[in-house]
Parts: structure tokens; sequence; C-alpha cells
């Protein structure tokens, strides 16, 4: 029996949005149930609106494990969702990421050997494996999530981070924590824990720029990577944003730098900030810091509220930009075509011991 063959990417570029939208809905009505689409809030709106479910990471982490009955997880985020969709979901079932070049530039920043060797290099003054617990943002690899399962770890996500890290503490007296350090030191500071007990651990440095006395006195270890649309957001916007609107409420996503959380009224999540607003009186007012492409969809849904982007300059996740219609449409039309492309799957082993660091997180909610 021949394999079917794969339909052509490039010809749906030559269609007009309208075709497009028309195609991908007759998709998803012959695969009905066999094929989920889950979509992060950072989303383009022209894709975001044929996500069956929509969520923040943790949100959709949890989803991606509680449907049984679909074939197909098609994930419209980026890469490292989709491992995460795979590790969850059953065996029988197949992860897709309908563009390939949708990665995320702060998982990047951390990667197995270079943690690995941060690990080593601390075992050197320190007992890590009775004294650190290494806890990964959900933004990263799947073999960092194994590195974490391995070595007594779990893994966070924005939503949960204080509980986590909880659980750490209740484990071992300090935590690595890679690789955003503005998620880690804005959740450990709401925990009480001083920026004195905090280091920064760069990796492209001997014993990560830190001495032997900083490592042994650290509570949190900090790894030395951030998202590169939060750190857009700057003080001073939230200044300006106060000084010519007095009583507007600011509200962040904690990847946004320490001084920017000191300044805000409210610190969350996708999930959360969307609460925050949804939740607020008719007529208030909000500076928002986080993906422009969130904002612009709060904005839409309720014109009742004056909502505003806190940056002054456009914030988007390029990344998850490159899942467009196209790449939706392709995806959509070769699975009824029999044909699977750009499947994610994470090596058994590998799989495993992430595994287990998730379950980890999801055993303390």
């Amino acid at each position: 029996m021949t394999k079917p063959t794969p339909i052509p990417l490039e010809p749906l570029y030559e269609l007009s949005d309208q075709a497009l939208e028309a195609r991908i809905r007759q998709a998803k009505e012959t695969l009905g149930e066999s094929c989920v689409i889950l979509g992060h809030h950072y989303q383009r709106e022209e894709v975001y609106q044929f996500a069956d479910f929509t969520g923040d990471s943790l949100k959709l982490a949890r989803l991606a494990s509680q449907k049984p009955d679909a074939r197909y997880i098609l994930f419209c985020g980026v890469h490292f969702m989709a491992e995460v969709a795979d590790i969850l979901s059953s065996p029988e079932q197949i992860a897709i990421l309908p563009d390939m070049a949708a990665g995320c530039s702060m998982a990047d920043m951390a990667d197995l050997p270079a943690v690995e060797s941060a690990w080593q290099a601390i075992g050197k003054v320190i007992d890590v494996e009775s004294m650190v617990t290494p806890v990964t943002y959900v933004n990263s690899m799947a073999d960092l999530k194994g590195f974490c399962g391995d070595h007594g770890g779990t893994v966070c996500t924005s939503s949960n981070a204080e509980k986590v890290l909880a659980w750490a503490f209740e484990r071992r007296e300090k935590v690595l924590f890679f690789p955003d350090q503005h998620l880690g030191r804005n959740s450990a500071a709401r925990m009480g824990i001083s920026l004195d007990e905090m280091v920064l651990w760069k990796p492209t440095q001997p014993n990560g720029g830190l001495s032997d006395e900083q490592i042994k006195k650290a509570k949190v270890i900090l790894w030395d990577g951030f998202c590169s649309v939060h750190q857009m957001f700057q003080p001073a916007h939230i200044d300006l944003f106060r000084q010519k609107m007095p009583g507007v409420q600011i509200t962040v996503h904690p990847e946004c730098s320490y001084e920017v959380c000191q300044k805000a009224d409210h610190l969350g999540s996708t999930e959360q900030i969307q609460s925050a607003v949804r939740n607020a009186p008719s007529g208030s007012q909000w500076a928002i810091g986080t993906e422009l492409n969130l904002v612009n969809r709060l904005k839409h849904e309720m014109p009742d509220k004056e909502i505003h982007f806190l940056c002054p300059t456009i914030c988007m996740c390029s990344t998850m930009f490159r899942i467009d219609t196209q790449h939706l449409c392709w995806a959509l039309e070769n699975l009824v075509a029999g044909h699977v492309v750009n499947p994610i799957s994470v090596p058994p082993a590998v799989a495993a011991s992430a595994k287990k660091a998730l379950d980890r997180m999801l055993s303390v909610l």
C-alpha cells in the first residue's frame, strides 16, 4: 500500500483569507472529534478562532491529558507546548505543530549540556542532590524537564510558580530555577525571599560568575534567561501611564522584570490577567504588560473598559506568530488525506523522566 502524498503548503498562500477559513472549517468538520486544536492566548486571532480549547501553558497542559478520544492533538503554540502534549497524552495520540519554526527564544537560553554543567559545578561546592531542587519553567525543552524528573525536581508555569517553589523548599533548602530569571525572582520575592538570597547563574561564565560563598548562601539560583517580549516593558512605561491616566490599573506578566512587577497593581499569568480584567467594573482603565495579541483580544472583547498596551512599541511573540492560517490549513488537510505533517515525538526515555516532573507539578495544584 502506497503512502499518501503530502499536500503542499505553498499553493495555500495564493488563497484569499475567506477561502482559507472555509477550507479549515471543512477539514475540521471532516476530522470531527479525531482531532482537537489547542490554542495559546498569544496566538494570532485568525488562528485562535479555530481552537477547540484555549488557555495558558498550564491549562493547555491539562487539556492535553484529558482528550483521550482525539487521535490528533494539533497545537497552535510553540514547540515546547507540543512536546508537553506528546508527553501527557496517550501513546496512541499524535501531537502536531503546524510550523516547526514556532519555537521559544527563552527555552533556547537553557539547554541540557549547560544545565548539567551547572549542576556539576554547583556540586563541587555543595551536595546538590540533597540540597538543591531543580525547577524548570514549562517554557523549556523536554530533556530539561527530564533532567528535573531524574533529580527530584519538577516543572512550573506562571500560574503556579509560587506553589511549586513552596513544594520544592519543603524538600530541599535551595532551588535551581531555569530558564527564566524573572519568573523565578518575582515568584520567590512574593514568597518573602529577599533579593540577597537570590543569585544569577550565567552559563557562559566560569562557575556561573559566582563565588563559592555566593552559592553556599543562596536560597534561589536563577538562570540567566528571559522572555524577549516581556523584557521590553520598563518601569518608565508604568510611570507614564500613571501620570496621564490617574487611577489606571497596571497588570503585568511575571516574566517582566522585578522592577516592573514591583510597580504594577496586579501580577499574573495570561489566565490570571484575563480574569482580573474581566471581573473589573465597566468603565475601569487598564494598562497591560503582556503579549500584544492577548491585549488586543481583551480590548475587542470588552469595549466597556479602557484597555491599553503598556509598552509604546509593539511587543509580539514572533515565533508564536509563525503559525498562520496557511500552516493550520495545511496540517488539517493532510490529516484528512491520511498524512501527518510535523509530528512531535519525544523519545520514550526522555518522556518518562519529563512526565515524572510534570506529574509532580500537577500533584501540587
